[in-house]
């Protein structure tokens, strides 16, 4: 279980560096299609469209953790036992992925960061509230890090790593993948 100072540590250098890279960015990278939509039939993701996405799973996770301090059973969502398979679970997921992108696809890059911006606030309050014990226990359900709160919290440091790959990837292909 990564520490209170190891979390924030990792997420404030991440989100410099995740900074950094876009502003980097020509505009056209910033706004051509670099990766396929999960849900098919829809239109690829830009790099813009991937900092939407890491906002919207930052609050995410911040909503998995207070529903896990509250007690709820599924705080993920992910249960199979309501006879869902994996499949239509996923399906739901990209779905709603695809739609919070396509709810900001025209926002510029400072209104992108200044959201972003502000689920990382939400996430380092909430860090402050928790303590030690709460960072170590387990967020049922969880398949991110170890499955404690405090490793759900740094994975989304790893989370942007991952989406600026997947867009770098794209970019350097120059056609969606």
């Amino acid at each position: 279980m990564p520490t209170r100072a190891e979390i924030v540590d990792k997420l404030s250098r991440e989100r410099a560096r995740l900074e950094e890279r876009y502003r980097a960015l020509p505009t056209e990278d910033l706004i051509r299609p670099c990766t396929e939509s999960q849900t098919p039939g829809e239109a690829p993701w830009s790099a813009k469209d991937h900092i939407a996405h890491l906002a919207m799973i930052e609050r995410a996770f911040q909503g998995m953790i207070r529903r896990t301090l509250s007690g709820e059973k599924n705080p993920v969502g992910l249960d199979l036992k309501g006879g869902s398979s994996m499949a239509e679970i996923m399906a739901r997921v990209h779905r709603g992925n695809q739609d919070n992108v396509e709810e900001h696809r025209h926002d510029d890059l400072d209104t992108l960061f200044a959201d972003l911006d502000a689920a990382r606030a939400d996430t380092l309050a909430l860090l402050d509230e928790l303590t030690d014990e709460q960072l170590a226990a387990p967020l049922p359900g969880a398949p991110w890090n170890d499955g404690s709160i405090g490793g759900v919290l740094i994975t989304n440091a790893h989370h942007a790593i991952q989406h600026w790959q997947w867009v770098e990837e794209g970019l350097a292909q120059g056609e969606t993948t």
